[in-house]
């Protein structure tokens, strides 16, 4: 079974944007979150790099691991997917998550600040209302993956520096973006740091 995944292209992304935009237009994602963003590194220097970010939906999620009442799961076909019914808003996904994906939606107080929210791959929800319901958008956005498509902020990407899709299909997408661009078996340069003739 094909396990979804994102993936950004660094050397491709031009910090534009649009993938944020096409996220919150499509899931009508309340003002102060942001399920993706786009992070530049060195900006204005040489070596300038962006990076869109969300929840890369990982195999292992430290978020599903730390959630005491584990409304956070992972689907069959790998997509992290939230209850908030079940959610009791302690913070704890928000924590353990490398790439920041869980926030509140609003701030306050412990306690006060609602429950998590976080990018659903555009696969609707992770609560009982069903697929493609109008009570599904409200809680947690569109459900495009149940209409066959991919999340919009890859649909959107106009350098397609953001990849959404079959895993493997992903990886190779972008090994073969790599040996284009002659960085050999990855951009760290394995060949040329060790003289090896390894098979990429």
């Amino acid at each position: 079974m094909a396990r979804m995944k994102f993936l950004c292209d660094a050397d491709r992304c031009i910090d534009c944007n649009a993938c944020v935009t096409a996220c919150k237009n499509e899931n009508e994602v309340p003002w102060g979150i942001n399920r993706r963003r786009v992070v530049t590194i060195n900006d204005g220097k040489p070596g300038e790099r962006s990076v869109s970010m969300a929840c890369m939906h990982c195999t292992d999620a430290p978020c599903a691991s730390v959630c005491p009442v584990t409304c956070i799961y992972p689907t069959e076909d790998g997509i992290v997917l939230h209850n908030k019914d079940l959610c009791i808003g302690c913070g704890y996904c928000f924590y353990a998550c490398p790439f920041g994906a869980p926030q509140y939606p609003q701030v306050g107080n412990f306690g006060s600040r609602g429950k998590m929210d976080k990018c659903t791959y555009c696969a609707g929800g992770g609560g009982s209302e069903a697929a493609g319901s109008a009570e599904e958008f409200a809680k947690y956005g569109s459900n495009r993956f149940g209409e066959g498509k991919l999340p919009l902020c890859a649909e959107m990407c106009s350098t397609k520096s953001l990849l959404a899709g079959d895993g493997d299909l992903i990886a190779q997408i972008y090994k073969e973006r790599v040996l284009k661009r002659g960085y050999g078996s990855g951009a760290w340069g394995w060949k040329t740091a060790y003289h090896e003739d390894i098979k990429v």
